[in-house]
């Protein structure tokens, strides 16, 4: 009994080997496919920051208070939603000025306390791009001191992303179909897909030999602003057997 348990054991193994080598063996054509989907954006993500310098800091800190409050009207006069503002904790620094190097004309000068750095944070999602101008122009007005970063996104990344990596596929195959069409074959199923590295970023530059779509439209309102096109990709790795 041992020895026919042994022999079938054998078959199966000597079987397994055998077809994952004629797997292996079969021919396969393996190509490449990238696609970029750009697309206007649809929001845009002020940072913007309010600083006061007293030397009573509780002045200070009232002067930095209605300056967000203020921010905040503006929002709201905007249309902007109240879960689309952030504000971040208060930040409490003391300020001096900078010491004067020692000479020999005049003796190192000792730092002076300018008064306290009282300072928030508060972040504005707009939704409405038209009114980008107006809403920063009304926010620098009423104390904002700063504005450290302007972001402009769209809310249908995944969207824009499954449509890239679907016209990702399809160039890999139709690149599949020409190379093989060129040696007097076609191709078969699928043997493998891989997902390569995708980004979104924006820029107006296209890169070449990817396909490309372009969904929306922008705005010919008259405005000081071009935030361009936000361009989403995608890349593909698939091996097709050769028929």
């Amino acid at each position: 009994m041992r020895r026919v348990l042994f022999v079938i054991g054998s078959t199966l193994i000597l079987a397994i080997t055998a077809f994952a080598q004629n797997a292996t063996e079969r021919p396969l054509i393996t190509v490449t496919g990238q696609a970029e989907v750009r697309v206007p954006p649809d929001f845009v993500v002020f940072t913007l920051e309010v600083e006061s310098l007293d030397k009573d800091m509780v002045a200070a800190k009232t002067k930095t208070d209605n300056s967000v409050k203020e921010v905040l009207s503006i929002s709201r006069r905007n249309e902007v939603k109240t879960e689309d503002v952030q504000t971040s904790y208060i930040s409490v620094e003391p300020k001096y000025t900078t010491d004067d190097i020692e000479s020999e004309v005049r003796p190192r000068i000792k730092r002076e306390f300018l008064g306290y750095e009282v300072s928030k944070t508060v972040v504005v999602r707009l939704t409405d791009i038209s009114k980008f101008d107006a809403l920063l122009s009304d926010v620098l007005k009423a104390g904002v001191t700063r504005v450290r970063n302007v972001q402009f996104r769209d809310s249908q990344i995944r969207k824009h992303k499954d449509q890239a990596r679907a016209m990702a596929i399809k160039a890999a195959q139709e690149k599949a179909m020409a190379l093989a069409r060129e040696i007097g074959q076609s191709i078969g199923p699928a043997y493998s897909i891989t997902e390569g590295g995708g980004s979104f970023f924006d820029n107006n530059s296209l890169r070449q030999n990817v396909s490309t779509s372009i969904s929306g439209g922008l705005s010919d309102e008259d405005s000081a602003i071009a935030p361009g096109l936000i361009s989403v990709s995608a890349q593909v790795l698939v091996s097709f057997r050769l028929q």
